[in-house]
């Protein structure tokens, strides 16, 4: 025997519990589409959505899942080690002459300095060389 009422319809409070989850759904749907529109290409996949993802929160495990320090360095270092090689196959060579190091910020403003004073002191050279400028007796 049955432990509800009446067996043959659900009850008023099971119907109200099925509505509600189904609102809750098409309203998640509908505020993902919403973010779709306004991200754009940051947008998340319908699968993610699907299984309740929403933007700026990354999953902890999947294909998805944020990268670790040490493995984006990893990725970061097979990149450039493919882009080198596609240089070489495509016959574009490095300058091996250039300095290799990064400029520290310092080094980047003394040459900066060092190149203005070059420009003031031929500015200076070439107004000196002009012939009006010379008073004439």
């Amino acid at each position: 025997m049955p432990s509800v009422k009446n067996p043959n319809f659900t009850s008023k409070n099971r119907v109200a519990v099925r509505a509600a989850k189904l609102k809750a759904q098409r309203r998640k749907q509908s505020d993902a589409g919403r973010a779709a529109a306004v991200l754009g290409a940051a947008a998340l996949a319908k699968t993610d959505l699907r299984r309740g993802a929403r933007p700026g929160l990354l999953p902890t495990s999947g294909p998805n899942r944020a990268l670790s320090r040490k493995k984006a360095r990893k990725l970061e270092k097979q990149m450039a080690h493919a882009l080198k090689r596609k240089m070489a196959a495509e016959g574009e060579v490095d300058m091996k002459d250039a300095p290799a190091g990064k400029s520290t910020n310092g080094e980047k403003m003394a040459k900066t300095r060092q190149a203005q004073a070059e420009v003031d002191v031929e500015m200076d050279v070439e107004w000196w060389k002009r012939p009006e400028t010379q008073d004439s007796p």
